[in-house]
């Protein structure tokens, strides 16, 4: 079986959490010797038009990954702008991931505190990165299995 192609797309909005969150994911995927593209985007919004903006550009043949790793972070502020950052992301990812039958790994952090999100973003730690791409990584498993 040859590596595996994953397209890694990372939220910059913190862009310490999200390097940390990225050095799990990248440990992990070079273990599995899969085939990295990387590609940044402003916010945990735009991870979702990222994503579409992938499976578009692989319907029209530019572009083939097996699977994908999200990674992101959104901190509960003083206003409400994180419900709504929260929540849409993670339906627009749930959409996609369902109606294409994606391998995705989501490892959009969404959390209270700076502290929170360290515990879980550090490798050292909870390594949230490392698991989203154990987690794409097995559901391209899981898709191959199931002949999908």
């Amino acid at each position: 079986m040859s590596a595996p192609k994953i397209l890694v797309i990372d939220a910059r909005f913190y862009d310490d959490i999200s390097d940390a969150l990225v050095k799990g994911a990248m440990a992990v995927l070079e273990t599995a010797g899969a085939d990295v593209t990387r590609v940044s985007v402003p916010g945990v919004l735009e991870i979702p038009a990222a994503l579409a903006m992938a499976l578009a550009a692989m319907d029209g043949g530019d572009a083939d990954y097996d699977g994908f790793v999200l990674l992101g972070c959104v901190i509960r502020g003083e206003t409400t702008h994180y419900d709504i950052v929260a929540n849409e992301s993670a339906r627009a990812v749930m959409e996609l991931t369902i109606d294409a039958a994606l391998p995705v790994g989501n490892g959009i952090l969404t959390v209270e505190n700076d502290e929170q999100a360290w515990a879980r973003a550090d490798p050292a730690r909870k390594d949230k990165g490392g698991a989203a791409a154990r987690a794409a990584l097995d559901m391209i498993d899981v898709r191959d299995r199931l002949g999908a």
